[in-house]
């Protein structure tokens, strides 16, 4: 194996474990006890956020990381595309 399989493999090896772990932290789907975060943001969004509508709160108030990541993702994706069409016309 050359050094950059080897640093290939590693990183897929760590992304791995992570995904694995990350399978069995989650909180499971549809719980109909675990509703104490709904309940929260319901009574709290306008207090906190200043938003009379709580979906709007919630995309960019409280996950607002989030959606800048999906933004990120979004840009990286269309910018790859862009580079690979510009290589193809040359």
């Amino acid at each position: 194996m050359n050094k950059r399989n080897l640093i290939a493999f590693a990183f897929l090896t760590v992304v791995g474990v992570f995904l694995i772990f990350s399978t069995f932290m989650m909180h499971p789907f549809g719980d109909p006890n675990e509703q104490a975060m709904d309940q929260y943001i319901i009574d709290n969004t306008v207090d906190e956020t200043g938003a009379n509508n709580g979906v709007t709160a919630v995309v960019f108030d409280y996950r607002g990381f989030d959606t800048l990541g999906e933004a990120t993702v979004l840009f990286t994706a269309v910018a790859g595309v862009i580079l690979v069409f510009r290589r193809l016309k040359k």
